[in-house]
């Protein structure tokens, strides 16, 4: 089979796939559907190129004929990112819907799995070490490794991050390296911005490969500062990948309780945004400098 015999085969298939996305209704039903439809794919497939399915907006992306309720519908859909009313063919679910889903899996893993670019590293100037983790399948099974560092990395760290300073910042790629290329050009501007307020700052940004939350409290012993703030990848959903989170302690150290951590999630495009989310980490920065606590202990305070 030739080149051009390829190209047309495919373009068969993908164009049957989308015909068969359409659910099979009565002209009235049909004019409803295709009024709030919102679909990635088309008909008309563009020689070299596909639709981005992923450019659909779920939360308005209804595929229900005949809904009974279809503005009530629509306004529950506003008010979360799960996956409701997306109908079905036969016993299974539609093409599109079944595509998303495959296309948000692949984002979430490769979110795990791939690194925060170098460039960036350097662009923004971080001081950058590595837990004993040795790659990516250690890091995943390994969650101990993870929280420490050799004493090169912690002697790398301590020539280069000022002692005893008011705040220090971390960056960890954590389990989503995208949510830090998403976010940290933003959120560092405007949580310094916030601190320099309050009359504070932070100096050198340590950014650590292969990290877990706790690898923060063998930081905060070995620099001394007051409050240890920690910028990290969370855990990625169908949702996004690009979910990002601060972990925030007063004085952290080694093998301390996690109710000792303030923390700050869901930061995001579609959740709090990076820029708002700095203004309010260095509210929450300023209020464990004047109480000497973080986590529950800030809270009963």
């Amino acid at each position: 089979m030739d080149e051009l015999n390829l190209k047309e085969m495919i373009k068969t298939i993908l164009n049957e796939m989308v015909n068969e996305a359409a659910p099979v209704i009565s002209s009235p039903a049909k004019e409803s559907t295709v009024g709030t439809k919102q679909s990635a794919m088309s008909n008309k497939i563009e020689e070299g190129s596909l639709p981005d399915i992923t450019e659909v907006d779920i939360r308005k992306q209804f595929l229900v004929p005949n809904a009974a309720d279809k503005e009530g519908y629509l306004k529950m859909k506003s008010s979360t990112p799960a996956r409701l009313g997306l109908w079905r063919a036969g016993t299974r679910y539609m093409t599109e819907p079944s595509l998303r889903f495959r296309a948000d899996h692949a984002a979430a893993q490769d979110a795990v799995f791939s690194y925060v670019s170098e460039d960036l590293i350097k662009e923004l100037g971080f001081v950058e070490v590595a837990t004993e983790c040795k790659d990516k399948d250690e890091f995943i099974t390994r969650p101990d490794l993870g929280r420490k560092f050799s004493s090169e990395a912690i002697n790398t760290i301590r020539k280069a991050v000022k002692p005893n300073q008011k705040v220090q910042v971390i960056v960890g790629d954590g389990l989503s390296s995208a949510a830090i290329e998403a976010n940290i050009k933003d959120i560092l501007p405007s949580l310094q911005q916030g601190l320099k307020m309050f009359g504070l700052d932070f100096g050198e940004v340590v950014f650590i490969k292969h990290c877990r939350v706790p690898a923060m409290d063998q930081i905060g012993e070995a620099t001394g500062a007051d409050v240890v703030c920690l910028l990290i990848g969370e855990r990625p959903g169908l949702v996004t990948a690009e979910s990002m989170s601060a972990y925030i302690a007063y004085k952290p150290t080694i093998g301390m309780p996690e109710a000792r951590r303030t923390v700050v999630s869901n930061i995001h495009r579609q959740g709090t945004p990076a820029v708002e989310a700095g203004a309010y980490i260095a509210e929450i920065i300023k209020r464990m400098l004047d109480n000497k606590a973080s986590g529950l202990d800030l809270k009963e305070k």
